[in-house]
């Protein structure tokens, strides 16, 4: 179980900001990130899985966003952003999926690798990564995509992913014990 405090040292910050970005009054903000760690502290004990403890606070706060417009006026209308939450992409899964990746790249064929570690580590142009490699900027292309390609194969092979409607990642699990890349 994750302590309190570390919860409001992690994420004290970061709520504040998304409560900021759906209600105008820093001081209500303030009292709804006060009632969102009041609630973090006494629901604490029903997070199942600590591994999806972002998603949980962010799902508490989003209520408590709801709940306080709820008591405002019956004419006033909750904003649009509320209507549909979105989850808010998590970092922790952004940093193990980095830590994952690389592994992944090493298993790959010599030439697709060496084109990734170029281009997707380095940060290299495809036109650079060709220059590089001796080869043609089509070629540069293809055994990028390719190399691509046969990372994404090998992580759906061995883990599920949550993505939010921008197709960014909020959350990943391993599919079974049998997959020792990540």
């Amino acid at each position: 179980m994750v302590p309190t405090e570390h919860i409001w040292k992690e994420y004290h910050t970061r709520l504040h900001g998304f409560i900021r970005s759906r209600v105008d009054d820093t001081s209500i903000a303030d009292d709804i990130l006060q009632d969102v760690f009041v609630r973090i502290h006494t629901k604490i004990h029903s997070l199942k899985q600590s591994s999806k403890i972002q998603h949980w606070i962010y799902q508490i706060t989003r209520n408590a966003i709801v709940d306080y417009y709820r008591t405002r006026k019956k004419t006033e209308k909750l904003p649009h952003i509320l209507i549909a939450p979105e989850p808010e992409p998590s970092e922790e899964a952004r940093q193990e999926m980095e830590y994952c990746i690389q592994p992944v790249i090493q298993s790959l064929p010599e030439h697709y690798r060496q084109a990734l570690m170029l281009s997707e580590i380095e940060g290299l142009t495809q036109k650079e990564v060709a220059e590089r490699q001796g080869i043609s900027l089509s070629g540069a292309k293809a055994r990028v995509q390719r190399g691509r390609r046969m990372v994404k194969d090998i992580l759906l092979q061995c883990s599920h992913f949550e993505f939010d409607h921008r197709g960014r990642i909020i959350d990943h699990g391993q599919k079974g014990s049998d997959c020792k890349r990540c």
